[in-house]
């Protein structure tokens, strides 16, 4: 009882009754059309002429209907006048990636009926909604007269009702007030209750919204794990780099100014790569995303020679012609593999071999591992201690093994992880290799 009475103070109630009653209005254009037809037959009985009206009349708002932007509009209006949570509706499918199961269509069909007889409904309840509430509050205001002296009455279909003064007056016409107050709280529920059944998502939208959702979240991912490749590259080069730096400082100044310089090239790159990710989640335009690929491996490499670290590379086959995709992705494969050396190793050269064919691209990452094979694993499973000339530790956030192999899961490859004899460590990777024309 107590919900109805605020539902009667509510001003959406009567924002909705207003919904209704635009609606309602919205129609009177399209009866003149409906009315030519019975005016061009004279001579049809008066029964017959006027419920053939009202079914042109339904059969034109129906048609309406079935126009997209009409569907479009009324979620909107619904959305804002009714405070009914109504997604926009599904126009295109999303692009999904070669990885991913195409999402369905949204299937035509009976899906289409929604929004006429939504239409109908709306412009039925809103008529009955004005014509109701229109004479009740009339009523309303014939009802006090009588207080003055006159004298006020209702007939209808033969049932009739006469005050002749007194508080009966004002109390019926407040009690008009009520009633009408109640029309619009039942036409304004009706509409709330109808949207989401007729206005909401269809089966098939539903699949198409939960892929479009799908696809964000693997881009999300996939923004997550270039992250994590190239930030935490970027800070592990940038750390022994700085240390070198300061050890060198006194003795040999040179050093210590290329240092220096290779903290600043990764920084700018590691901002470069920040900027993207960060305008990708905040969902505005971002620039063109980093596309390092293999052709960019000695730049790389140099860096770590800058950090201190001995490189020993072995690059073979035409790097240059593997497919873009696949590139971009054997360069994070062979920047994470760097890093974890960088991270857990134990000294000594760190042997990258890089060698592309017609049929597979081959990826391999070996560094020493020392002489504690018992030690904690990188990321849970690589083993050892810090490569370079200072003592380090580095946190580890799980996730780089993991989103590796995830990365060659997804480019249909293999990867293989663990120890390569007593004193190193391998990490090898072999992917179907796609040569560009």
């Amino acid at each position: 009882m107590f919900n109805a009475f605020r539902s009667l103070r509510s001003g959406s109630t009567y924002a909705g009754a207003l919904f209704a009653l635009c609606g309602a209005l919205a129609s009177v254009p399209l009866l003149p059309f409906a009315t030519v037809p019975v005016l061009a037959w004279r001579s049809g009985p008066e029964g017959v002429r006027i419920p053939l009206v009202l079914l042109l009349w339904a059969a034109l708002i129906g048609a309406v209907g079935l126009a997209r932007p009409t569907r479009r509009a009324l979620i909107v209006s619904a959305r804002r006048m009714l405070r009914v949570p109504l997604p926009d509706p599904v126009t295109a499918l999303p692009t999904a990636p070669a990885t991913s199961v195409a999402a369905p269509a949204p299937a035509p069909g009976t899906d289409r009926l929604r929004t006429p007889l939504w239409l109908l409904l709306h412009v039925a309840l809103g008529w009955t909604g004005a014509l109701a509430s229109g004479a009740l509050l009339l009523l309303a205001l014939v009802f006090p007269g009588n207080w003055l002296g006159a004298e006020a009455g209702v007939e209808l279909y033969g049932w009739s009702v006469r005050l002749t003064g007194g508080w009966g007056s004002w109390v019926a016409a407040l009690g008009c007030l009520l009633l009408a107050a109640a029309v619009c709280s039942v036409v304004t529920g009706a509409l709330r209750r109808l949207a989401p059944r007729l206005l909401g998502p269809s089966s098939g939208e539903r699949l198409a919204l939960a892929a479009q959702r799908e696809l964000r979240l693997a881009e999300r991912n996939r923004l997550a794990h270039e992250l994590h490749d190239s930030i935490g590259h970027t800070l592990t080069a940038t750390t022994i780099q700085a240390a070198v730096a300061g050890e060198v400082l006194s003795a040999d100044p040179g050093a210590a100014r290329a240092a220096m310089r290779s903290i600043e090239e990764s920084a700018r790159a590691a901002l470069e790569d920040l900027d993207y990710v960060l305008g990708v989640l905040r969902e505005e335009k971002a620039p063109t995303a980093p596309t390092r690929t293999l052709a960019d491996l000695p730049e790389l490499l140099d860096r770590l020679r800058h950090a201190g670290a001995v490189v020993e590379p072995e690059l073979s086959g035409g790097l240059a012609q593997v497919q873009a995709t696949l590139s971009r992705a054997a360069y994070r494969i062979v920047q994470e593999g760097l890093t974890n050396a960088l991270r857990h190793g134990a000294g000594g050269p760190i042997e990258v071999r890089v060698a592309a064919s017609s049929r597979v691209l081959e990826i391999g990452v070996v560094n020493r591992t020392g002489a504690r094979p018992d030690a904690d694993a990188d990321e849970g499973t690589r083993p050892g201690a810090g490569t370079g000339p200072v003592p380090r530790a580095f946190p580890t956030s799980g996730h780089g093994l993991p989103g590796l192999a995830e990365r060659v899961r997804l480019l249909h490859g293999e990867i293989e992880v663990g120890p390569d004899g007593p004193a190193h460590w391998r990490l090898t990777v072999r992917l179907p290799a796609r040569v560009s024309a």
